[in-house]
Formats: structure tokens, sequence, C-alpha cells
């Protein structure tokens, strides 16, 4: 039993999300990051999506109507991230959030991929990146993957838009 290993080919599939207040969340990732509404559940939960999947993310009330945020230091969620197909896709996130003038907790480049970092309103963790090609992704003289934070360029990236 030691030697199983998961496919290759197994995709995180959804994530599902506790929230306080689920219209707000539900304007944070539909009417800011862009998510489309999949269908509500009654007034409790809701499933977005990008590109018509059944649901990439849930939000539901059903433990945490009203609730404060969990506690920044005990076990839970880190962050969700999410993977955008281009880097010129991230520039315009990025560009959206600054129009939005929403609070950016951190921008980095990790070798491997380029990321900014956000909390939705209930304090999760949110990681929007994209990935450099695989040849392009820093490794030692071993062939040994070497990921690293380093300042992300935000001039470059946002350069891109124009």
């Amino acid at each position: 039993m030691n030697d199983y290993k998961i496919p290759a080919q197994t995709r995180i599939g959804h994530v599902h999300l506790k929230v306080s207040d689920l219209q707000r969340s539900v304007a944070f990732y539909c009417d800011l990051l862009g998510f489309e509404l999949v269908t509500m559940y009654g007034d409790q939960a809701a499933f977005v999506s990008a590109g018509g999947y059944h649901h990439h993310i849930g939000l539901n009330t059903w433990h945490s109507k009203d609730a404060p945020p969990a506690p920044e230091y005990a076990p839970g969620l880190y962050h969700t991230a999410i993977l955008y197909p281009e880097r010129k896709d991230l520039a315009a996130i990025l560009q959206r959030l600054i129009d939005a003038d929403y609070a950016i907790t951190g921008a980095a480049d990790h070798g491997v991929s380029e990321a900014i970092y956000l909390n939705d309103p209930d304090e999760n963790g949110v990681e929007l990146y994209w990935d450099r090609p695989r040849d392009q992704w820093p490794t030692d003289d071993h062939g040994n993957l070497t990921m690293y934070t380093r300042q992300l360029d935000i001039p470059g990236l946002l350069g891109l838009l124009n």
C-alpha cells in the first residue's frame, strides 16, 4: 500500500468556503474577480465558476453566517490559488484590483510563477497567479527545481496591457 501514487492527471476540482455574508462574498468573487454565478442554493450557498464549469468555488453560510473571520494563527486554509492561463490575464486582474482600490497583501515572483496575494471579505487568503512555461522554471546545476520568492515586476506586468 505504501507504493500508491495519485494519478498524475488528478486535479483539485473546487474549493468550498465558509463565509459570513453570502452576498458580500458573491460580489467579491463575481463582480470583482469575474467568476460567473452558476447557481444559488437558497440564501445560504452559491456556486461560481470560470467558463461554465459546475463550480470552481462554493460559498456557504451553513455554519458561519455573521461569524468573525477564522483566527490567523489556527489550522485551516492558508489560501485558495486561482491559476490564470496567461501572464496578460494576471496583469488584467491586477489592474482591476488597482482600479477598485482593493487591498493587495503581497506580490511575488516565485520563479515558476508570478503571484498577487489578497484576502476575500472573510479574510480567506487568495492567490492570483500564472505559471511560467515549464522550460523556464529555475533549476540548479543538477536540474532540481529551485523555487524562490522575489519582488514581482509590477510595472513590467502592467506594461502588458499597453
